[in-house]
């Protein structure tokens, strides 16, 4: 069997974490490249997990005829020039999410896949998680009867990541904690529902315990160390509600906020029975039974759902077929962050 023949577009944490071991595991792939703009990263990184090659320029990938596909894992303002480019190559493409930082680009990528005939795929994982597929599949059959609300929340402390620097940049980043951690609940939710389209979106962000950024007091700071000489413009929290043909959604997030706890979960509220899935864990279904009220716990086996992603992708490679998380499949939720964004820019509900 020839093997799918593969580059890694960025050395650093998601593609140490998990591309390129998912990569390396997997017997009908070939690490060809590993590309970073620091060439120590690439260096180790070919070292580490046996690739051909380290670039240090992207372009020098996009120009090998021997690389098929690639995996982009790079910052969020990256992601669509680097995309279109690579599909433009004729090269099929994995890209880390959000697909790209506006609605907009996220467009033009499906239309350079479309117009080369190139798969692309965007990572937004939770597809591919065992709980998430066993939640839908109860949706999908009705036992929850008619889906009429849904409420997420993705809430932490005080853990806005590498303040001032790249995560924190509107530039960079896009948006702070939508399009960081929102993202993926809002696709989560969209695929559990199934096709619906899209009537309201109203939102607000608020930018506020990060304002003084030598001031700010946290609990933890992933993504590097505060830079207080850098930017921070973008959202710590975020609120909304979305109004579509089917349920409505109402969210809530937060990198920071002056309450103690974490809460990231997702209620599925239905007219015969609901569901509380605890992002990243087990779920609960709540529902009736003889007059009386039932909640049964779902505690199952999970494969590892960025293997299973990444294995997916190469299978859709090989097969030229569109998948799940196909960007034809993530169009509604750039759509839904865009127009959070939107309306809390303008303060005005944006309608479709």
């Amino acid at each position: 069997m020839e093997k799918l023949k593969i580059a890694v577009i960025g050395c650093g944490t998601i593609a140490n974490a998990q591309h390129l071991p998912s990569y390396t595991a997997n017997p009908k792939a070939e690490l060809v490249s590993v590309c970073d703009i620091i060439p120590e990263r690439a260096d180790a990184a070919k070292e580490k997990y046996g690739a051909k090659k380290a670039v240090y320029d992207y372009h020098d990938v996009l120009n090998d005829p021997e690389v098929q596909a690639v995996s982009i894992c790079v910052h969020n303002y990256m992601h669509a020039p680097m995309a279109i480019d690579f599909l433009k190559a004729g090269k099929d493409v994995l890209c880390e999410k959000p697909a790209a930082v506006t609605y907009d680009l996220v467009c033009d990528m499906k239309a350079a896949a479309d117009a080369n005939d190139r798969i692309l795929n965007i990572g937004v994982v939770n597809r591919f998680n065992s709980n998430v597929n066993r939640v839908r599949d109860i949706i999908q059959s009705g036992e929850l009867g008619e889906l009429y609300q849904i409420y997420c929340s993705f809430r932490a402390h005080r853990s806005i990541p590498g303040l001032g620097g790249q995560s924190t940049r509107k530039e960079t980043a896009g948006g702070g904690v939508l399009i960081d951690w929102g993202v993926h609940y809002l696709d989560l939710i969209f695929y559990c529902i199934g096709e619906v389209r899209l009537k309201t979106v109203t939102g607000a962000t608020h930018s506020v315990l990060g304002k003084d950024m030598p001031g700010y007091t946290y609990e933890s700071m992933w993504a590097g160390p505060p830079d207080y000489a850098g930017v921070y413009n973008v959202e710590e929290y975020v609120t909304g509600m979305v109004r579509t043909t089917g349920p409505v959604i109402t969210l809530n997030g937060a990198w920071a906020q002056n309450i103690g706890e974490d809460a990231t979960f997702i209620e599925f509220m239905g007219s015969k029975g609901g569901v509380k899935l605890t992002y990243g864990g087990d779920f609960i279904l709540y529902s009736t039974d003889r007059g009386c009220l039932t909640a049964t716990q779902y505690k199952g086996q999970c494969v590892n759902m960025f293997a299973h992603e990444i294995d997916c992708f190469i299978d859709a490679v090989n097969e030229h077929k569109k998948i799940r998380s196909n960007v034809d499949q993530v169009l509604i939720t750039a759509q839904v962050m865009q127009g959070l964004y939107d309306s809390a820019e303008t303060g005005h509900e944006i309608s479709y």
